[in-house]
């Protein structure tokens, strides 16, 4: 017992040892970069945990000091330079991957070979289908993915007066009211899990209640197990990932749902050709079309796709259209405006992807609760391939991680009029403009709104995701009135290090829609 136990001692302080060895190098390297709370290299442990509490504040500090230029910040498992205006944005979107490489970053931040799969990877083939055929197929699956959206809200979100909820104080509250309290992230969760994967994998799959869960629980076993493999020096991630990564348990449960699915699309393909009579027209088919040989056409590696582009798109939709919901919900007044636009288009072009796309003022409330609440204090993440020479003339060596200050760009003066005022119609009032029609919507990538990256690497699954976020929105302004109960008051978000989440507790009051 004793000489485990004086194994393990040792082990363990070999471990940091070598963590601290490690970030001794890194600092050194990094020492002629300003940085924003203690610098020293012991000092800065606790300018770690201190970032953990006050990731904002500090990138907003380093932001005012060091605007234009980079300064550095102490994160649990290394330093992150921090680039700051419009100019050093540009140069991260004009530099090429093998200088600032965004896959070496989600590699190292998501640990994607243990926590995704290797194949997720070396072969993210894919992002292609994203960018490529989900995009271009969003206008032939508008119909399902609104009947999806129809049918999950009025489960989750019935629309009767009184309108009943699983809270046993909301049912106590609508005896006296005809408002309902609804508790909004978890509805909005199963939502748009059954949405999403409506697109995905089709009927009756993405209603299946366990399938749902898997998917839902999966994201978030990934981020935390990342997080802890990223506690260990890089020799050591292979073994301590057997003890972390989730990918073999979620693989086993997705199979038993996939599984049978798969198997009976390939084989039809086998015997039919691409073009089968009946081939569902979704993700897992544009999938399958692609994968044309070896590893990709096997049922284990199709599943991990399906569940990583899950985790890609589950959480950040629910999130985006928690926060629309909170701030429609702290703003009644712009319901009507909305409404009537809504309306408008919809009796022009009926239910189409191109109807969403004229709902200037729809993008433009959504595009300004995402500028607010949509993003971290980081983003645009990017691992130094080599040295690189930033516009300003810093330099990041080799090795470093360097990331935007995101929120505060989007909450620069320099950038936006009042930027902490929430204007609802502040984005569709710039499109009025000559030659901004394009410039400024939603999907539109640019140096002073970075929701979804830029350049390159801007997220291919953007067009599908506002699209639904409009779609979902058109189902709450048709069919309810929803309100806070402190008027005008949007739940305060949740700050966790660099990252900002809509308050998961709050609830919302709903009821069903009073015609004027």
């Amino acid at each position: 017992m004793a000489f485990w136990l004086s194994s393990l001692v040792c082990a363990l302080s070999l471990v940091c040892l070598v963590k601290v060895w490690h970030a001794y190098q890194t600092y050194a390297k990094l020492k002629s970069i300003p940085s924003v709370g203690p610098s020293g290299f012991l000092s800065s442990w606790m300018g770690a945990f201190r970032f953990m509490l006050h990731g904002r504040e500090i990138i907003e500090e380093g932001y005012s000091k060091y605007r234009g230029s980079t300064f550095k910040v102490p994160l649990i498992d290394r330093w992150m330079v921090v680039v700051s205006g419009n100019q050093q944005i540009d140069d991260i979107r004009k530099a090429l991957p093998d200088h600032l490489s965004f896959v070496d970053e989600v590699e190292n931040t998501l640990q994607t070979c243990y926590t995704l799969g290797s194949n997720i990877h070396h072969d993210p083939y894919h992002v292609d289908v994203v960018r490529s055929a989900l995009t271009r197929n969003i206008s032939a699956c508008f119909p399902a993915v609104r009947d999806e959206i129809e049918v999950s809200f009025k489960d989750e979100i019935p629309e009767t007066e009184g309108m009943s909820s699983a809270s046993y104080i909301s049912v106590l509250f609508s005896l006296f009211s005809d408002w309902t309290k609804v508790h909004a992230y978890s509805s909005i969760l199963q939502i748009v899990c059954r949405t999403t994967n409506r697109m995905f994998v089709g009927l009756p799959l993405c209603r299946n209640p366990e399938y749902r869960a898997l998917n839902i629980e999966h994201t978030m076993k990934v981020v935390s197990s990342a997080h802890a493999i990223n506690l260990f020096p890089e020799f050591l991630k292979p073994l301590v990932a057997n003890f972390f990564t989730p990918i073999s348990g979620s693989m086993r449960k997705a199979e038993k749902h996939l599984g049978p699915i798969i198997r009976d699309r390939l084989e039809k393909e086998n015997r039919h050709g691409k073009d089968w009579p009946g081939k569902p027209n979704d993700l897992l088919s544009w999938l399958t079309d692609l994968a044309d040989e070896g590893e990709r056409r096997t049922v284990r590696d199709l599943t991990s796709r399906v569940l990583a582009l899950n985790f890609a798109a589950i959480h950040t939709t629910s999130m985006a259209f928690t926060n629309a919901l909170y701030c429609l919900a702290a703003h009644p007044e712009c319901a009507a405006p909305l409404r009537e636009e809504l309306e408008a288009v919809i009796e022009t072009d009926g239910w189409t992807k191109q109807a969403m796309g004229k709902m200037r003022k729809m993008d433009s409330f959504l595009q300004e609760t995402e500028r607010i609440y949509g993003v971290g204090a980081l983003g645009m993440g990017r691992t130094v391939r080599k040295d690189f020479v930033f516009s300003d003339g810093s330099v990041v060596p080799a090795g470093a991680h360097v990331s935007v200050a995101a929120v505060a760009t989007h909450l620069d003066l320099n950038n936006y009029e009042d930027p902490y005022e929430f204007k609802p119609w502040r984005f569709s009032e710039m499109r009025e403009k000559d030659g901004e029609s394009i410039h400024h919507q939603m999907v539109t990538p640019r140096l002073d709104y970075i929701l979804f990256g830029i350049g390159r690497t801007a997220c291919p699954g953007r067009f599908f995701a506002v699209n639904e976020l409009k779609t979902l929105m058109s189902r709450v302004l048709l069919n309810y009135d929803v309100q806070m109960e402190k008027s005008g008051q949007v739940p305060p978000p949740i700050w966790f290090g660099p990252s900002q989440l809509p308050n998961t507790k709050a609830e919302v009051m709903f009821r069903k829609r009073r015609l004027s």
